[in-house]
Parts: C-alpha cells; sequence; structure tokens
C-alpha cells in the first residue's frame, strides 16, 4: 500500500484517514488477521511497553554489567520532590524512558521500537500523553500503528541500525515515530504527524551511536531520555502549526547519507566517540 511517506500521506488524504488506520488496514491484509485480532496483539505489546516504562521507578535496576542503573528512580524521586527545573511531565518522561533502558540492560522484557537500544522512547512518548490527556489504551495502540507506520518507511528507505547509521538511525527514529503517534493522539492533522516525524530526526541528525565498551548501556540510556522529549518538543513544534521545509522522505534520504558518510568508529564499534576515551576504555578492560 506504501514504501514511501508522500505514499501514506496520499492515501491518507484520499481516504480521508488517519495514518493508523491506513497501517492498520495494511496489517490486516499482511498479515491476514482481522482487526480484533491486530488490536489483541498490539494491546500485548502496549503491555510489555507499559511494565518496562514503570518497572524501575520505585527501585533500582542494575545492568549485568553493574556500570549503570537506578537512574530512573533517581529521576522520579527527584520529580516527586516537587522543585525540579523542567517541570513534572518532561521529568517523569525521562524517568519512564530511563526505566525501559535499565529494563533492557537488565535483560527483562522489553520492545525493541525499532530497537532495543531506542526502546524507552515510544513508550515513554506515548505513556506521558496518556496521563496529560486522559486517553484510553485504546487510542494509544493507534498511536502504536502510526508509530510502526513511521518506522517502516524508514526501515525500507533507509536504516534502523546504529551499526548502519548511528544512533541518529535509532534513537533519531524512535523519536521521529513517537512524534508522529503523539501528533495524532492529540488531534492533530496527517500532514502535522510527517512534519512532526521530521523535526525529531532532524534535531538530531548525526547523532553518533559509541556505547562503552560496546554495551547498550552508556549513554544509550541518556540518549533515550533525550529522545523522548525530543519526541514531545517535536509534536509541539508541528501542532503550533510550524512546517517542515523538507517532506518527510527526504530527510529520511539526508539521514541515511549521513549515517553512511559517518567513519566506522562512530556506528556502534566502539572505537570512537566517549567510547574511545581514557575513561570509556578503562571501563572496556574491566569489563571485558
Amino acid at each position: 500500500m506504501f514504501n514511501k511517506g508522500e505514499e501514506l500521506l496520499k492515501l491518507c488524504k484520499e481516504q480521508n484517514k488517519k495514518i493508523s488506520e491506513i497501517v492498520i488496514e495494511k496489517e490486516m491484509k499482511d498479515s491476514n488477521m482481522s482487526y480484533e485480532e491486530l488490536m489483541d496483539k498490539m494491546g500485548k505489546v502496549l503491555d510489555i511497553m507499559k511494565n518496562s516504562a514503570t518497572s524501575a521507578l520505585d527501585k533500582e535496576v542494575i545492568s549485568v554489567s553493574k556500570i549503570t542503573g537506578g537512574n530512573a528512580k533517581k529521576m522520579e524521586d527527584y520529580k516527586n520532590k516537587g522543585n525540579t527545573i523542567c517541570g513534572d511531565l518532561i521529568i517523569s518522561a525521562m524517568a519512564k524512558a530511563l526505566s525501559t533502558s535499565e529494563i533492557n540492560a537488565s535483560m527483562g522484557k522489553i520492545v525493541a521500537a525499532p530497537t532495543a537500544g531506542a526502546s524507552g522512547i515510544l513508550p515513554s512518548a506515548l505513556i506521558t500523553v496518556k496521563e496529560k490527556f486522559n486517553l484510553s489504551d485504546k487510542e494509544l495502540i493507534h498511536g502504536l500503528f502510526t508509530a510502526a507506520g513511521i518506522g517502516e518507511i524508514v526501515a525500507k528507505n533507509a536504516t534502523i541500525s546504529g551499526a548502519e547509521g548511528g544512533c541518529q538511525a535509532e534513537c533519531g527514529v524512535a523519536s521521529s515515530m513517537a512524534a508522529a503517534a503523539i501528533v495524532e493522539l492529540v488531534g492533530g492533522d496527517v500532514e502535522s504527524s510527517f512534519h512532526a516525524a521530521s523535526f525529531a530526526l532532524i534535531n538530531i541528525l548525526g547523532l553518533v551511536c559509541d556505547p562503552i565498551a560496546g554495551l547498550v548501556e552508556f549513554p544509550c540510556a541518556l540518549r533515550n531520555a533525550s529522545g523522548v522529549i525530543n519526541a514531545l518538543i517535536s509534536a509541539d513544534l508541528a501542532i503550533a502549526g510550524v512546517k517542515s521545509l523538507l517532506p518527510f522522505d527526504e530527510v529520511v534520504d539526508a539521514m541515511y547519507k549521513v549515517g553512511k558518510a559517518m567513519p566506522e568508529s562512530l556506528r556502534e564499534t566502539a572505537l570512537g566517540g566517549i567510547a574511545a576515551t581514557p575513561t570509556g576504555e578503562e571501563y572496556k578492560r574491566r569489563l571485558l
């Protein structure tokens, strides 16, 4: 039904449907599943996301390597003290993103969205918006289909792999997926969803992938926390009426070219960036 953003946008306009509705129809056809079966399956995905986004808020969850963990609880405790710089919504979103990252690093169950390394962004974004606007789980499930449609377009035309495109292809794409979903969830139009998706990618174009010791822990969790905020501000920009000068498909193409231009040392090899600092190398020696 669609391979490009412009094709999905055209379908939405021609049929006067939301992104989620077109994606659901496509999934029903591709999977030979009924609407009810598909919603039930995505509902289970949402349940896993909810659990991972909240499980580390009230207890310290430490990574397998033991070099990271407990930061989701720190942020949640900080928020509960009531004197934050950014306010409760931002701090809560960051805490939830960190929670999923910590569940991932401790070998718990998460949903790769689109990857394990970026898995904290979409759950946190959706749950944060649900809490603010009192949305239903059914609405969130539709939001997940919107996010899936954006992710599918990027995966088909560029990459969602840090080893191929840097962290822009993981946390950047996750932010893009989340931003588009948020816009639809709060009543924005289809064009605004694509503007938001574009902004989220543009905002962190060129972000490298440089995990210390090659582990999906640091700085990965921090980039999940900043990634969800990127999604939220990108959605607000689009809903306010700010428009991307570039179509989404061109932004995706640019991201892919930037990823290909990155040296191998900055694409998940732990040979560059902060992974190659003296302290980063010391952690690597200690762990490996």
